[in-house]
């Protein structure tokens, strides 16, 4: 585990048994609601007794899952939150959590300590862009069809533990993938992640200063996996990366799911289900009320 502070999730999906997908109700459900009955990962943040939506705290959310961000820009607004946020602990005032939605450029990044050694490619002449950044972990892809999640969280609002945060960020992708899309997600020992079987579904890089958190998750939604061959993803070697649409098209492949009358969803409804999913889920992990933000080019 690398904390520079980061760290990087994965998730492991199982197809669902063809007895619950064929019960009439759920075939006449699309994927998005079809509830899973899998056991989830044994994790403390299941026994917080979800608070009223009046008594949460609310969470700042900029919205914008739908566009494609460059990761320059969405790493300079980032820095400047935590910057806001740390000069509002300073005076003493109340410092709300926020969060921010969206879909990069491809792009390769890096965490401070990050081996080169990684690189299946020479950095005078990458595929696509390169950042090495302040968070943990090794060297990650990003790009369209992968729906990013910043949360600039102030630990004191929540628990002064960066391992908690960690898991609680895992657990937010477990119960999308088991919950949403009835997809068996699980950690692996010894790695942070959300795995499928051998495939990894998401990363999870942080920095965390003063006691507050930046950099986030990564979940494969559609993305296309192919840069992904280009590095050796966050140092691990002997496992593989995976997205939501490439285990739902193994389902469906299958012959107790095939026989199955579920609706399958496009690449487009994926990122909408996958992305209502993930909001909720945050809420309910962090107790947090989200409130929508409209953004102009100038918060940039």
């Amino acid at each position: 585990m690398a904390f520079a502070v980061t760290h990087s999730v994965s998730s492991n999906l199982l197809c669902p048994t063809h007895d619950k997908l064929r019960k009439p109700r759920q075939q006449r459900r699309s994927l998005q609601k079809v509830q899973s009955t899998l056991n989830r990962v044994d994790f403390d943040t299941q026994k917080v007794t979800s608070r009223n939506s009046s008594t949460r705290k609310d969470c700042e959310c900029f919205d914008l899952y739908e566009k494609i961000i460059p990761y320059g820009m969405a790493w300079s607004w980032q820095k400047r939150l935590v910057n806001e946020k740390r000069d509002m602990i300073q005076r003493k005032e109340d410092c709300p959590d926020t969060l921010i939605v969206l879909q990069h450029n491809p792009v390769y990044t890096l965490g401070t300590s990050s081996s080169e050694n990684f690189l299946n490619f020479d950095l005078k002449n990458a595929p696509y862009e390169v950042h090495r950044t302040e968070r943990g972990g090794e060297v990650t892809y990003h790009g369209p069809g992968q729906l990013v999640m910043y949360p600039i969280i102030n630990l004191r609002n929540h628990k002064m533990d960066l391992h908690w945060y960690l898991r609680a960020l895992e657990e937010v992708v477990i119960r999308v993938l088991t919950k949403t899309f009835s997809i068996k997600a699980s950690r692996l020992e010894g790695l942070t992640g959300v795995w499928v079987d051998n495939q990894k579904l998401a990363a999870i890089g942080i920095r965390v200063t003063q006691w507050i958190a930046y950099h986030g998750l990564a979940l494969n939604v559609t993305t296309d996996l192919t840069p992904f061959d280009w590095i050796v993803p966050c140092g691990i070697r002997d496992r593989k990366v995976g997205s939501i649409k490439n285990v739902l098209a193994g389902f469906r492949s299958s012959s107790d799911c095939a026989e199955a009358n579920v609706d399958h969803p496009n690449d487009s409804q994926l990122l909408n289900i996958a992305h209502e999913s993930l909001l909720k889920e945050f809420s309910e992990m962090f107790q947090l009320r989200i409130q929508h933000k409209t953004i102009s080019e100038l918060e940039f």
